[in-house]
């Protein structure tokens, strides 16, 4: 396992010949995908994994510039894609994760073949408290 692969607690299930990569959204891990799964493996290789600071990531890989805006999540999804040598995946994003990748699918559109989002918020803002910590949040 490489570094990108433990950072983002990447799980790789099924045995299928098609790549399926499952990207959850705020506020969840991709335990979100748990009931899907089952229906999946059989037909898909499936992928999953945790955007920096959700679920069981690495806390010592968060880098607060760099998660400050969502180009920083979509360079760890092809980070990912790259690690585990995939050459084309059907994408599927739920909430901030269909932005990550569509973020991901215009730098390199030759790794998506699909792009499916689900319940995607089109537009984020970043707002900084008193202590200099940032929250993302929907705009709707």
């Amino acid at each position: 396992m490489g570094i990108v692969e433990e950072a983002h607690n990447v799980k790789v299930l099924g045995t299928g010949v098609q790549n399926l990569v499952l990207a959850h959204g705020f506020g969840t891990d991709q335990s979100v995908w748990k009931h899907l799964i089952p229906h999946l493996v059989d037909n898909y290789r499936v992928v999953l994994y945790d955007n920096m600071g959700a679920g069981t990531t690495n806390p010592e890989y968060f880098d607060f510039e760099r998660y400050s805006t969502l180009e920083g999540h979509a360079y760890d999804l092809l980070a990912i894609l790259e690690e585990l040598q995939i050459e084309s995946c059907i994408f599927v994003g739920h909430s901030v994760s269909a932005m990550i990748g569509a973020i991901a699918s215009i730098s390199r559109p030759d790794l998506f073949s699909k792009l499916v989002m689900i319940s995607a918020s089109p537009r984020y803002v970043i707002r900084r408290n008193s202590s200099r910590s940032a929250c993302v949040e929907a705009i709707n």
